[in-house]
């Protein structure tokens, strides 16, 4: 712990002297990575040489690459093994497919109406008869269902009669040991535990989570994605600090706030309130925090993201902020998280959070290696996550969910149908 503060108090001071240099140079606010104008290695051996010691300087470095000598073996092991996904004008979700091919591969002998029939408990019933959109009366969550309706009205024209069920709730519904799979389209799953068909979640348009500022919930992720990346600071002005701000959705984030109540200085972690809080023992005897936007992460070179009740809704919003993501290890899945790869794009941690302060550590010492890691991440889900991936994928996965269907639907009269709200 004394070699981490160490490496944390000679990290401001060096950082300080990083920003004042730049405000001096009169340097444009353009987040053109640093790793490409002036490596920290190159910095460092410089003022060596002035101080006439290159010995130190490589006596020094030798350390470093011994005591991280598993770290930069991760990054050499991913960049060999990396694929770059390329994506066509035609298909602009090519990189996500093979979610699809996995999701239906338990169904490729086709869906029948009596898996559908046992499937309605699960979920939301929708119906496409005659390219009118009909849904079950009842819907827990309504912002979900609009969400969901919004996409598939986008494609309510060029779909044969069929119908679905959507799961509106975090969980998953079908769990791989209770029974044969059941054509339920959920937004996250456990990859290990259940065979749900994943659809890219309602809060690409609305629904999603109550946040600063977005009081009704997330949505709109086009928008979003400007908001965020515009309001990014630049690399050097960020806190090197590692920021989480979250409910209790589940124990496994406990760790977390723990480790940042022993290490204030470099790591803030804190429970904010949700529906369940009833005293300060819900936020581990703390009071609970106010809940921040998204910008307001983007002030962190470090963002934690820990599964909660399922896959975590802020999972893509933080690679906006053109920090590092540290993404606490899970199969829970969103259907774009399979192209994101460790190393490249983000900073795998233990489950038990375990590797923490020495991951820090070690990106505290490394910065350039952490922003190009944070800029690759930004770059993926600018380039490849757009709303226009969604709807292609909603497309995609539709068309061919279809095309499984053995059987054509009767229209259910006590449905209501759905149309384009346009308020």
């Amino acid at each position: 712990m004394h070699a981490f503060r160490t490496v944390l108090c000679f990290y401001f001071v060096f950082v300080s002297k990083s920003v004042k240099n730049s405000e001096n140079s009169g340097e444009s606010n353009d987040f053109t990575p640093r790793f490409q104008r002036e490596s920290i290695e190159e910095h460092e051996k410089q003022k060596y040489a002035k101080d006439g010691d290159l010995e130190k300087w490589r006596s020094e470095t030798e350390f470093d690459s011994r005591k991280f000598a598993n770290f930069f073996e991760s990054i050499k092991n991913a960049e060999n093994a990396f694929q770059k996904c390329e994506e066509t004008v035609e298909n602009g979700c090519d990189c996500f497919e093979q979610q699809i091919d996995s999701d239906l591969r338990p169904f490729q002998s086709g869906i029948n109406f009596e898996l559908i029939e046992s499937s309605k408990a699960r979920g939301v019933h929708y119906q496409v008869i005659s390219h009118k959109l009909y849904r079950q009366k009842s819907c827990m969550f309504p912002l979900r269902c609009k969400g969901i309706e919004h996409f598939l009205l986008d494609l309510i024209h060029s779909l044969n009669d069929s119908e679905f069920v959507f799961n509106v709730h975090d969980w998953p519904q079908v769990h791989k040991s209770r029974g044969k799979p059941l054509p339920v389209f959920s937004f996250s799953k456990d990859t290990e535990n259940y065979n749900d068909i994943i659809y890219p979640a309602w809060s690409f348009w609305s629904g999603g989570p109550a946040i600063d500022g977005h009081p009704m919930g997330i949505g709109r992720w086009d928008l979003l994605r400007s908001s965020i990346s515009k309001n990014s600071p630049n690399w050097e002005m960020k806190k090197p600090i590692a920021f989480f701000r979250g409910s209790r959705t589940s124990s496994e984030r406990d760790p977390l706030i723990y480790l940042s109540r022993k290490n204030p200085d470099i790591i803030e972690a804190r429970y904010t309130k949700n529906q369940a809080w009833r005293s300060k023992a819900d936020t581990l005897g703390d009071e609970p925090a106010s809940i921040v936007s998204f910008e307001h992460h983007c002030v962190y070179k470090y963002l934690f993201n820990l599964r909660g009740v399922a896959a975590s809704f802020r999972h893509r919003h933080l690679f906006l902020c053109k920090s590092v993501v540290l993404n606490v290890e899970s199969t829970w899945i969103e259907f774009y998280y399979n192209q994101l790869k460790p190393w490249i794009h983000y900073i795998p941690i233990e489950k038990d959070l375990s590797n923490v302060e020495e991951t820090l550590e070690f990106l505290l010492s490394n910065d350039a290696i952490a922003e190009k890691i944070a800029l690759n991440g930004f770059n993926f889900i600018w380039n490849h996550l757009t709303l226009e991936t969604v709807q292609c994928y909603w497309k995609k996965l539709i068309h061919r969910y279809q095309k499984l269907l053995k059987y054509k639907p009767t229209h259910s009269n006590d449905f209501i149908e759905i149309k384009r709200d346009n308020k």
